[in-house]
């Protein structure tokens, strides 16, 4: 039935006409004045005015209790209903409501026990202090709310469907990381928050369409909001971007030893915007995510081992293959080079002093001091085994040859009589030129 106008008396003798209600709207409107009316009458009715205070100290109490006791008891209870064995059977039923509402069903129980509380509470106090009337004011509420009833309760249950989806996604993110070998906690995140905004921006503007409000000029101003922005933040934007596509190439994840570009360390820390890496100096090293995709990135933990090389030379008269077999077995001797792949022993090149010799070998679990641990020990193994053997490291070295001081006296003293002999020629040959006679020039 149509709902009747509801008038209320002025100092002028007015009335105020209000929407028209439909008929399901009308009784709940009712129903919501009438209980309003009784709660105030039972506040009336218990509360005297010499004893409000006493009223607003036994209402802070139901407010403590509310808050902090309320969820002390209920998880009191659970521990109980655990100890004897009846946790099936108790909460068999918010157990199975959990499987199908994956946010915490006790806990939202328990939120809205105290939700509810505050609430009665908090109106229990405005009205024994004669701050509110509130049958007036649920009248009121009616008047105003009766007419968009429909649509606060869709705006309710979208909320809830996108808290529910929410907590979904984070289940299905935690479920499939778990069966993806390679992604990180980090990565995880990063891809809950993701899902969350897009979840809420679309339930934000799911809200807007039910309240039938004009999104229009809102998105213009965002754009060029957006515009002014980018300007703005273009470096940082970039490296968003840049952070977005290492997560999904994953060329390198935290604790992997990395070099990118100059720096070399050990990655300590994967943000949106920035990479960390902690050098051999125990420096922290802060990389833009736009400059790390624009450079090289090598990664020596990615394959789970590591080459070495160490040049060592040995003595030209040394037999090369006998110092290539022992070098080769005193690698083989040192525990933190891996059996597979074998060490080897390649002759690389002749040196100044030394046939140079490349021993190659290889790491697990690759890392800065691991590294530097197996290259002192195999220096050391190959000296030790080399000297066992007899076989020389020699160091850089000049042969000087020189002759016997009569010989090179002697040999002085020809090459003069030598010079002297040619000097007569060439006297003779110049005063053969002075008998010509020298024609002097004509006056």
């Amino acid at each position: 039935m149509q709902a009747t106008a509801t008038s209320n008396e002025t100092s002028g003798g007015s009335a105020t006409e209000t929407p028209s209600l439909t008929s399901g709207e009308s009784t709940a409107g009712d129903g919501l004045v009438e209980v309003a009316t009784g709660f105030q009458r039972f506040l009336e009715g218990l509360v005297a005015s010499e004893g409000r205070l006493v009223a607003s100290l036994v209402l802070a109490g139901a407010l403590v209790v509310g808050i902090f006791v309320l969820p002390a008891v209920a998880g009191r209870v659970r521990s109980l209903l655990a100890e004897t064995g009846q946790t099936d059977r108790a909460v068999r039923g918010v157990e199975r409501a959990s499987r199908y509402v994956p946010t915490s069903f006790a806990e939202l129980l328990l939120r809205t026990a105290q939700l509810t509380v505050l609430v009665a509470v908090v109106t229990a106090f405005l009205v024994v202090w004669g701050v509110v009337d509130l049958s007036t004011t649920a009248d009121d509420l009616r008047n105003a709310v009766g007419p968009n009833l429909y649509d606060a309760v869709k705006t309710v249950l979208i909320v809830a469907v996108a808290f529910v989806a929410s907590d979904q996604l984070q289940r299905f993110i935690a479920k499939v990381a778990r069966q993806v070998d390679g992604m990180t906690e980090h990565q995880e995140e990063i891809l809950l928050r993701v899902g969350q905004v897009t979840i809420f921006v679309t339930l934000g503007a799911t809200i807007l369409a039910v309240w039938e409000v004009n999104v229009g000029g809102l998105l213009v101003g965002a754009g060029f909001l957006g515009i002014v922005v980018g300007f703005a933040a273009r470096q940082t934007l970039g490296s968003l971007i840049a952070g977005f596509v290492l997560m999904f190439s994953r060329p390198f994840t935290i604790g992997d030893w990395v070099e990118i570009g100059d720096n070399q360390g050990v990655v300590t820390d994967i943000t949106i915007f920035n990479t960390r890496l902690e050098n051999f100096d125990g420096e922290f090293v802060v990389i833009p995510n736009d400059q790390v995709s624009d450079r090289s990135i090598t990664n020596r933990s990615r394959k789970g081992l590591l080459r070495l090389r160490t040049d060592v030379g040995v003595d030209y008269e040394a037999d090369v293959e006998t110092a290539r077999a022992v070098a080769l077995d005193a690698m083989e001797d040192v525990d933190a080079v891996v059996t597979s792949p074998q060490p080897q022993v390649v002759p690389k090149a002749f040196g100044d002093s030394a046939i140079l010799l490349e021993l190659r070998y290889w790491i697990d679990h690759p890392s800065p001091p691991r590294k530097w641990r197996a290259v002192s020990a195999v220096v050391t193994a190959v000296k030790a085994a080399f000297d066992e053997e007899g076989i020389t490291i020699p160091y850089p070295q000049r042969t000087v040859s020189g002759r016997d001081a009569t010989a090179a006296a002697e040999d002085a003293n020809g090459s003069l009589a030598d010079g002297e002999a040619d000097g007569d020629g060439i006297d003779a040959s110049v005063g053969s030129v002075d008998d010509h006679p020298v024609r002097e020039p004509d006056d």
